[in-house]
């Protein structure tokens, strides 16, 4: 292969965690392997039967960082080429030679940033052999059979639910099912109508219905109501269709006796025909509710004092339907400015909207970063972790906002039997996290490692996220550097000014195009929402002189390269959340460990074709079942290595410990040691990572199993978080919290806030708008390119400038600003 300047280098040493090996080094299209003879055990004899040859198997896509250290003429050390891995390994190869160290270092960055299309890829060419080519893991989910499994069918409308064929083209929403479920009185014409008012046209939409008191996760992306308070009646009308669908629902089921303080399998409610002529079901007035009688808790509990009422035990006061906005407060607000935003509760009455504070992407990436860096000298040393940069990476608070999070979603539904609606910017990103685990927690079935990998088709690949973007396939050459180069250009003092000042203009002239962003049409995305038939289907196109640099990127190169500010590590959080789940409920999971583990590195091994689409579109239009295998086939062939042998799958709400329903436990989020390639020791010996301000707290283990009033303290140093998920809170009549932290819903909170004036939405954005204008017009002086006075002139100029330059700068805000 042309890319391939070397393909065997004898006499490599390779060093891992401080361990030293001499072998051989191959380079092949799709992999880099390493073989050697591993050292005879200790106490052996020289008679006994020699090792075998042992190899270490590298994917190109794998590799994050690749960095070469030439030997300079009076150095004596050997020239290097050190890696790291997406899966959290680390390499170092030592080399005799320094042209063939250059010729691996020049191979290895054309097989994985140069490739330009994702049929280059291992997965395009994967063929396995038996027993896994029997499997076809693209069967495993079928979108009308899971909905039939929660109960909704043509056959079977008494739930309120239909599903839809609006989008069996992709022509409606390119980037969500082909199958969506909707409230039965809902039309499709309604849906047209309520598409246009929600970014992308992700219309809310159904992904779970609870069996017992039909209550729904619904999800969607953000509305754009804009500074003006812009609104849709068909998009209020499908929300109010959502929040009534259980209006007037009986059970027959009686309900279990439980445990104090656990919650049911069974909690049934009986939703009285008091709300049968609303399209919502009111939110109690904070001003009206007891304190004491305010939490989730204090309803479950006084509930078992009171009179049994005639009917289904009712587990919690009122029905509170519920509008997860996964932003902090002030960013939503923000976005308000520029034609997007968060609904205006005014037109959403008897419903409460909750700001969760969940960090954006940027946010979340460079909090890996600094993990990264903490482990990263694990190649030729030993050492543990550096515990300082653990503790301000922030994972762990991350983490726990994401649990916190899933904790009052499956709350709302499971206890409070109400409807909750998700939705972050686009809603493929914070909204697939909090909507996966909710459904984990509500439902055994997906504890198990069949309804495991339904949901993640239904939520992840089915109603898109972007694989893609977030993971960064196909490589990008700032991964790349070679050590003395990069020592220049530290050094180089104008060079920085130059990277400054093109920085500054960027603000105005890049044409960012993050997936959480504000344009939402063809135009102003670039190669955004192109098919990716255009890059990865037909002839591959024939490779342009490498010598002949382009100076602009069109739309359809574009697309092909890995933008590195979109890296994320959504999917991966998802992952770890679930196991800090299975830590904290070892019995109530079907599969170990080790598959999550396995899951994350095929996420990034580019081996199977599921992950590498951002929609379940592009996988049809790119025939993805027919030209590459499913990483399901992987799992399902292998079957036995990723079961739990503690699975427990009795589901009883009268035993303890055996409930349908499991909650994240406040303040036990923990490393992930494993997945970072560390022991439990190295990680967690001292509790996770508090950040310097925190100090940890005694354990108290008593708590309940399935993590109902779980009390903050728990872990042998544990911090305990004082801050609340929820940084913000809107209903028709009140909005609190405008960029502070605030206790959670007046639902979840264990004191109501006493009222106080507080600024409305439109207020806030207004003044964060102000401030925002301000603080641009100061820079903007400061870097000399226009004064404070003229940015009111150059705003009235960008009036008339195309479409497309307004949707760039709105792109860019959205960046920094969601």
């Amino acid at each position: 292969m042309e890319r391939i300047r070397v393909s065997k280098v004898e006499d490599v040493t390779l060093w891992r965690r401080g361990s030293r090996f001499d072998g051989t080094l191959h380079l092949m299209p799709h992999h880099m392997v390493f073989s050697y003879m591993p050292p005879p055990p200790p106490g052996s004899s020289q008679s006994a039967k020699p090792p075998r040859q042992k190899e270490v198997w590298i994917t190109y896509p794998m590799i994050s960082y690749c960095c070469l250290r030439p030997s300079p003429p009076a150095s004596h050390q050997a020239p290097s080429i050190r890696l790291r891995c997406r899966d959290f390994t680390f390499f170092a190869f030592n080399f005799v030679d320094e042209k063939k160290a250059r010729d691996v270092y020049d191979s290895i960055r054309g097989l994985s940033c140069k490739l330009g299309q994702l049929n280059k890829l291992l997965a395009f060419s994967y063929q396995p052999k038996p027993p896994e080519d029997e499997s076809n893991g693209w069967e495993i989910y079928d979108a009308r059979r899971e909905w039939k499994r929660l109960g909704i069918s043509p056959k079977d409308s008494e739930k309120g639910w239909r599903i839809s064929e609006v989008n069996i083209e992709y022509k409606y929403s390119k980037t969500y099912p082909a199958l969506l479920v909707v409230p039965s009185k809902i039309s499709d014409n309604v849906l047209r109508y309520a598409g246009e008012y929600r970014s992308r046209q992700r219309i809310p939409a159904l992904v779970y219905r609870h069996p017992i008191n039909n209550c729904s996760i619904t999800r969607s992306s953000q509305p754009q109501p804009g500074i003006s308070g812009k609104r849709n009646p068909q998009d209020e009308r499908l929300v109010a269709a959502i929040f009534s669908t259980n209006s007037g629902w009986k059970t027959s089921q009686k309900s279990t006796s439980v445990t104090d303080g656990e919650s049911p399998d069974s909690s049934v409610v009986n939703l009285n025909e008091s709300s049968a002529n609303s399209s919502f079901v009111g939110v109690v007035d904070a001003e009206t509710v007891e304190s004491d009688h305010n939490t989730i808790e204090a309803l479950t509990e006084s509930s078992e004092t009171e009179p049994e009422p005639e009917g289904p035990r009712v587990y919690g006061a009122q029905q509170r339907n519920l509008i997860v906005d996964a932003r902090p407060t002030v960013n939503a607000y923000a976005m308000q400015a520029v034609g997007l935003g968060s609904e205006k509760m005014d037109y959403y009455p008897g419903a409460e909207k909750a700001y969760l504070g969940i960090d954006n992407i940027h946010v979340m990436r460079r909090s890996l970063e600094t993990v990264i860096d903490a482990l990263k000298e694990s190649d030729f040393t030993a050492l543990p972790p550096n515990r300082n940069l653990l503790a301000k990476s922030g994972w762990i608070k991350h983490m726990s906002n994401i649990l916190d999070g899933t904790r009052l979603i499956a709350e709302t539904v499971g206890i409070m039997h109400s409807h909750v609606l998700i939705h972050c910017s686009d809603g493929w990103d914070r909204t697939s996290q909090l909507s996966a685990l909710s459904q984990i927690c509500l439902d055994p079935y997906y504890r198990t490692l069949e309804g495991f990998i339904v949901l993640v088709e239904k939520d992840w690949l089915s109603f898109g996220h972007m694989f893609r973007h977030r993971s960064g396939f196909l490589g990008s050459e700032k991964w790349f550097q070679i050590e003395n180069e990069r020592i220049d250009r530290k050094g180089d003092p104008s060079g920085a000014f130059e990277n400054a000042l093109r920085g500054a203009r960027g603000l105005f002239n890049r044409h960012n195009e993050s997936n959480e962003s504000l344009s939402q049409t063809a135009d102003t995305n670039g190669g955004e929402l192109q098919a990716v038939s255009n890059v990865t289907s037909g002839p591959v196109a024939e490779e342009s002189n490498p010598k002949s640099t382009p100076t602009t990127i069109g739309a359809a190169e574009e697309h092909r390269v890995t933008k590195v500010n979109e890296l994320s590590p959504v999917f991966h959080q998802f992952l770890d959340a679930t196991y800090q789940l299975m830590y904290q409920y070892p019995t109530r999971f079907e599969f170990n460990e080790r598959f999550l583990r396995r899951l994350l590195y095929h996420l990034f091994s580019c081996q199977y074709g599921t992950f590498l689409f951002d929609n379940e579109k592009e996988r049809v239009d790119n025939d993805a079942a027919r030209r590459t295998r499913s990483v399901w086939d992987y799992f399902t062939c292998r079957k036995q290595e990723f079961m739990n042998p503690k699975y427990d799958p009795v589901v009883d709400d009268s035993i303890r410990g055996k409930e349908r329903i499991i909650f994240p436990k406040k303040g036990e989020t923990r490393w992930w040691a494993e997945c970072f390639g560390r022991t439990d020791e190295e990680m967690n010996t001292f509790g996770p990572q508090a950040p310097y301000n925190l100090t940890p707290q005694t354990s108290n283990l008593n708590s309940p199993p399935n993590g109902r009033n779980t009390p903050s303290r728990s872990g042998a140093t544990t911090p305990i978080f004082n801050a609340p998920i929820v940084t913000g809170t809107e209903t028709a009549e009140t909005a609190t919290g405008a960029g502070t932290t605030l206790p959670p819903p007046t639902h979840d909170a264990g004191v109501v806030a006493p009222p106080t004036p507080t600024p409305t939405p439109l207020d806030a954005a207004a003044a964060f708008s102000q401030n925002l204008g301000q603080n641009l017009a100061k820079g903007i002086a400061t870097l000399g390119l226009g004064g404070a006075k003229d940015l009111g002139s150059a705003i009235d100029r960008s009036r008339s400038r195309s479409r497309s330059k307004t949707g760039e700068v709105r792109q860019e805000m959205e960046v920094e600003m969601q």
